[in-house]
């Protein structure tokens, strides 16, 4: 029943952001006014840059600096369908789709259009110089430079829809950052998304639009 609810879930998404019409700003509206919604692996969404509004985005652009895979940047307008991210468990763990994520988890986000994992390393990011963050691998091509840890601000024990976030990178130990910093050029008016070292302002996160799986019953979860 939960992939089945999945797949639905995905043909939606993708049929309201393509429209960019009225039925998507709706849809939106709705998700982001949620209170309390427990995320659950499997889950698909997008996560707002506190500070800024930017949503996560990535999409088939390499950067052309640095390790010159597919380009992470902040995106301004909501309505857009590469700024869909499934959340997915780390490598080699037992977590199902549908079970809750607690505060120190370590997660990956797929992004939803090219199934590439949000990703990071040494290399300099292209504005700032910081870490670069990118999407790279596919469906079965994923390591440890895909694994980020969920910090919960705040006393929040699992991850729900209207905490304050943050994440940081397992390998590098950078927090998933963002600012006003704009590309001018191939991603013109999209912001640098980017790992600093430092718990900053500009590394608070919240889950905004998206299609939130329900908890599923011990007994009857099935894989990711």
């Amino acid at each position: 029943m939960a992939i089945g609810f999945f797949s639905l879930a995905l043909f939606l998404l993708l049929g309201l952001d393509l429209d960019q019409g009225s039925s998507a700003s709706a849809a939106s509206s709705s998700s982001s006014s949620s209170q309390n919604v427990e995320i659950t692996y499997g889950t698909v969404l997008k996560l707002m840059h506190e500070k800024t509004k930017f949503r996560l985005h990535s999409h088939d652009v390499p950067y052309g600096s640095g390790s010159g895979q597919q380009s992470v940047t902040g995106f301004p307008n909501v309505d857009d369908s590469n700024s869909y991210w499934i959340v997915r468990p780390q490598l080699d763990t037992s977590a199902k789709q549908g079970d809750t994520i607690p505060n120190g988890a370590i997660i990956r986000l797929q992004h939803m259009r090219t199934r590439k994992w949000l990703h990071s390393h040494l290399h300099a990011s292209p504005i700032s110089g910081n870490l670069e963050v990118s999407c790279f691998g596919g469906e079965t091509e994923s390591d440890t430079g895909d694994h980020w840890r969920l910090i919960i601000e705040g006393s929040g024990k699992t991850w729900k829809q209207d905490q304050r976030i943050r994440l940081q990178h397992v390998d590098t130990g950078g927090y998933l950052h963002s600012h006003d910093k704009k590309y001018t050029r191939i991603a013109g008016g999209q912001q640098e998304v980017c790992g600093v070292r430092e718990k900053r302002a500009d590394n608070v996160w919240l889950a905004a639009e998206g299609v939130y799986l329900p908890i599923t019953d011990t007994g009857s979860k099935s894989s990711i």
